[in-house]
């Protein structure tokens, strides 16, 4: 039977209250013992929560509240997020309730100065990106959870002590009924920016706060507009300042107003505040579309907050036995859609590696590549936002002018639209320079993006006769990608073995993006990354390559 949390509207999900309920490890005579204890049930510990038991890993999940997240919270998920989701068994669920959207457009004074195509071609199954309100992901993730009888989630539960103990973590959990202890092997803190576990440890993380406001406001209204993403610098409707508008599913619209450091955060969250601005914005927005029809004021605020934000990462993202994930390891500004994104990226690439340490199939050492692997992607967010945020707010009266010019240039001129800087929309990384990669062998010249560390891009097939896509046939764990028959050397190794050809590839999508000739083959991880390739790959080639992306050699 289908969970009703699939069908809950957004007003009762947000109402939606999950029971404390006692757990017989409050009664046990001495601590009991769990393989892995995720801490934070937002999108990241759901997403690893439900990747490490879908791989047969007893979870355990914590949560130190019993609501899901209110206000729309994150809202951009992107591409690679949707096919990690996938896998998950929610992706097409968020794909069903979210807002499809590929189109940009960066407006400067009143004025459009161009668009921009974030999937300008076709043969991938899923959008650049959806919106959607955090707490209809999150409800989502939650009753997939539920379905999988080896994950426990217990609400209610906060993490209040941690130590460390040799080869395990000892917590104690406050209850209502009171403080109780247990063991893990591993525990992943995803409990958000403000960490506990974090604290607990007396760990930081350290970087640049940025001294601006912005407020978000959600309302509720019938309105026209597209579903595109409208950036406007300095609109004579909010002068000197940013406004970015979002369509969301329900008749909902996220707007954010830039307000300076000097805002009052209480006063700019009142409704007498809020209306006019909103009132001004759709004015300009449906002189924008140009078709002359009168624009339509009557909307409901639906949700606000003003924030302030900030650029940083921990130093280190695996503390012995304790790992960190999201926004408890990095924070970047919103532009960019690069947090939640991010965050579920962080436990796509943490979960089966440390899937095949618990089952004794890869030592403890291969998860110190998870922490450098996500620092990297890290520093790559940190840079993309500082830079964005940078354009967006200039701190001198150059800087300031150096970004008009630049806007005034991209209206005519195509170079200066690469130097416009509205948020640089999420990508998954490429983990250039990762341990667990095997460099192409000489000779083994490849075209196009997927080289080593590259997450491995979708295509259609046509297989038996049926529609599908490459991401949907790769296997849990590695696959071997066979363009053209498979070695028989091939059907011994552990891995999926994948062998297509022209045949299953029509419209030549697979061929053209892999570089693809008789013989050629890759290696893909379990997390979907590119890890090795060839163009005539040899049985201890291959080998070589499982055990150097396990952490072996």
């Amino acid at each position: 039977m289908r969970d009703p949390l699939y069908s809950a509207s957004g007003a009762e999900i947000q109402a939606l209250s999950f029971d404390y309920r006692r757990s017989p490890d409050q009664d046990a005579a001495a601590p009991v013992r769990h393989p892995v204890v995720v801490v934070g049930a937002g999108p990241v510990g759901l997403s690893l929560a439900i990747d490490l038991a879908q791989r047969g890993q007893r979870v355990l999940l914590l949560d130190n509240d019993g609501k899901l997240s209110t206000g729309s919270r994150a809202i951009c998920f992107a591409k690679r997020t949707l096919e990690i989701w996938d896998r998950l068994g929610v992706g097409q669920a968020m794909v069903d309730k979210g807002v499809r959207w590929h189109v940009g457009k960066v407006f400067f004074h009143d004025q459009q100065v161009y668009q921009f195509d974030l999937l300008p071609e076709t043969g991938h199954e899923r959008p650049a990106f959806i919106n959607l309100q955090q707490y209809y992901a999150e409800a989502y993730l939650v009753a997939r959870a539920r379905e999988l009888p080896n994950l426990e989630i217990r609400w209610h539960n906060t993490v209040a002590a941690l130590a460390q103990e040799g080869s395990a973590v000892r917590l104690g959990i406050d209850t209502p009924d009171g403080r109780y202890e247990l063991i893990a092997d591993y525990v992943v803190a995803c409990d958000g920016s403000r960490s506990p576990i974090r604290h607990l440890m007396g760990l930081e993380s350290k970087g640049r706060v940025f001294r601006d406001r912005f407020l978000i406001a959600d309302v509720r209204m019938k309105a026209a507009f597209p579903a595109e993403r409208w950036f406007w610098f300095d609109p004579p409707f909010h002068p000197g300042q940013s406004v970015l508008l979002h369509m969301q599913p329900d008749g909902v619209w996220r707007i954010d107003f830039q307000l300076g450091w000097d805002a009052d955060p209480e006063v700019e969250k009142r409704p007498e505040k809020i209306i006019p601005r909103v009132q001004a914005l759709l004015r300009a927005a449906a002189a924008s579309k140009g078709d002359g029809e009168p624009p339509e004021l009557d909307f409901e605020l639906d949700w606000a907050s003003v924030y302030t934000f900030a650029c940083l990462r921990m130093e280190n993202f695996r503390h012995g036995r304790v790992l960190f994930a999201g926004d408890s390891a990095h924070g970047v500004s919103p532009f960019g859609a690069r947090g939640a994104n991010s965050g579920v990226q962080d436990a796509e690439n943490l979960a089966w590696k440390l899937d095949r340490v618990l089952r004794g199939a890869a030592p403890d050492s291969l998860l110190d590549s998870y922490a450098r692997e996500r620092e990297h992607a890290a520093d790559e967010n940190i840079l993309n936002s500082t830079r964005a945020t940078d354009f967006i707010t200039p701190k001198s009266e150059i800087s300031r002018l150096f970004r008009d010019a630049t806007l005034a240039l991209a209206r005519e001129h195509g170079f200066a639209r690469k130097l416009v800087n509205s948020g640089r929309l999420s990508v998954p990384a490429t983990l250039d320079g990762s341990v667990l990669n095997t460099p192409d062998a000489q000779g083994d010249a490849f075209a196009g993006a997927m080289r080593p560390g590259a997450p491995a891009a979708d295509a259609p097939l046509r297989l038996n006769g049926r529609d599908s896509w490459l991401l949907r046939e790769l296997g849990p764990d590695f696959t071997l990608l066979c363009w053209g028959r498979a070695p028989a050397w091939a059907r011994e190794l552990p891995v999926k073995v994948l062998a297509l050809d022209a045949a299953n590839d029509p419209q030549q999508w697979l061929a053209r993006r892999y570089d693809l000739r008789p013989g050629s083959a890759y290696l893909l991880r379990p997390d979907q990354h590119v890890c090795a390739r060839w163009r005539q790959p040899t049985p201890a080639a291959v080998h070589a390559a499982l055990k150097r992306a396990c952490a072996l050699h």
